[in-house]
């Protein structure tokens, strides 16, 4: 059989003949109003009230109690997990299964990504193979979590919601809890997902969103950090605008900060854009059911569905290919790329990448798996 050939019918089946880029977006409501507005008023740098209202409507929508704006995804996680007490020398586990933004916002702060293995349902951290690992490799002190390799602290563990689908978060949670560790949630691919009915991004201390412009809604390029804790909310606006302390004229910073805030512009769009989120996750879903319809007759692939009792955004559609044609993947995504459908597949693990191998890890056997199976579909909101 010619798997590439079925997966091509599927896709023209679907779509129809047309170009069909992976995840492009879609500017079909207030953006060039706001965006005039915004060139109007001259206010199109750092602060403005696209950037106040951006943020106000991120937290309605996620129902945390304070979003802040931010640069881009990776330096949300950043000051994320600066804020969570996440030290220089400290190990802070993350899957290898991620993109690689993940694992440098923890190597900006000087502190050591260790990486564990992630589970097929989700694609997320599994949490079986983390509470084993650190069964057998960390003991708990008055100091925390130590690796007993390396004798160094384990201090934070950094769920991601991998293409939007919630992530075991109750078990992992139980796990942070168990061992001291405290949580930053990576929900770049997040936003609009649900799990059991809270938004992802704010389960732990705190939680990042990205508005890249591949993201179900985009800025351009921005992030965000969600947080409960007003305090924490605070210190991360002040540190990501620079820590200047307010003042009409006068140019004082109490402390090093970072050059990480969003600028009105951006902040414009992305208010027009999350305007949309509703009607975008509504047409991404209805994708989702046009493909599941036709890849249930494929027994060889297996579309991934949003795990019980949540609700995704799916922000990439995907599928799993059979174990046992794994090796044909990389023929299925010339095929059909040379067929004008972008497809791509899962990101290099990265603890296999030059940068990062020295970094201590667990067995990472599942993830090795999903590597080699993973392939995203078409997966625009204005697809069908």
């Amino acid at each position: 059989m010619k798997y590439e050939k079925k997966i091509l019918d599927i896709l023209q089946n679907t779509l129809g003949n047309k170009r069909c880029g992976l995840h492009e977006p879609i500017f079909a409501g207030n953006e060039k109003n706001y965006l005039n507005d915004c060139i109007n008023s001259t206010f199109v740098s750092s602060v403005g009230k696209y950037v106040d209202k951006f943020e106000k409507e991120l937290a309605v929508y996620t129902g945390a109690k304070r979003a802040i704006a931010v640069s881009n995804g990776t330096s949300a996680l950043q000051i994320s997990l600066k804020l969570a007490g996440v030290d220089e020398g400290d190990e802070v586990l993350v899957p290898s299964l991620t993109f690689v933004g993940t694992v440098n916002a923890i190597l900006y702060l000087g502190a050591i990504p260790h990486f564990i293995d992630s589970e097929e349902e989700t694609f997320g951290a599994d949490p079986k193979s983390l509470i084993s690992w650190l069964k057998k490799s960390t003991e708990l002190t008055s100091q925390g979590c130590i690796n007993r390799k390396t004798g160094r602290r384990i201090k934070g563990l950094v769920p991601v919601h991998i293409f939007g689908h919630p992530c075991k978060l109750d078990d992992l949670l139980s796990i942070a809890n168990d061992y001291n560790l405290v949580v930053v949630e990576d929900a770049a691919e997040g936003l609009g997902s649900f799990y059991y009915g809270k938004h992802v991004g704010t389960f732990g201390k705190l939680g990042i969103l990205s508005f890249n412009g591949n993201k179900v809604i985009t800025t351009g390029g921005g992030g965000a950090i969600l947080t409960n804790d007003e305090a924490l909310a605070d210190q991360a606006k002040h540190l990501t605008t620079t820590a200047k302390v307010p003042h009409k004229w006068k140019y004082i910073h109490d402390t090093i900060g970072y050059n990480f805030r969003m600028p009105n512009l951006n902040a414009a769009l992305g208010l027009a854009q999350l305007e949309q989120l509703d009607n975008f996750i509504l047409s991404k879903r209805k994708l989702y059911d046009f493909y599941e319809k036709e890849f249930k007759k494929f027994k060889h692939v297996r579309l991934i569905k949003e795990p019980k009792g949540c609700k995704s955004n799916y922000w990439l559609q995907t599928i799993l290919l059979n174990k046992s044609i794994f090796n044909k993947k990389d023929i299925i995504l010339e095929f059909i790329n040379n067929h004008n459908f972008m497809v791509r597949p899962s990101w290099t693990l990265i603890h296999k990448l030059l940068p990062y191998k020295k970094f201590p890890r667990a067995p990472i056997k599942t993830s090795l798996s999903l590597e080699k199976r993973i392939i995203n579909l078409p997966s625009s909101a204005d697809l069908i």
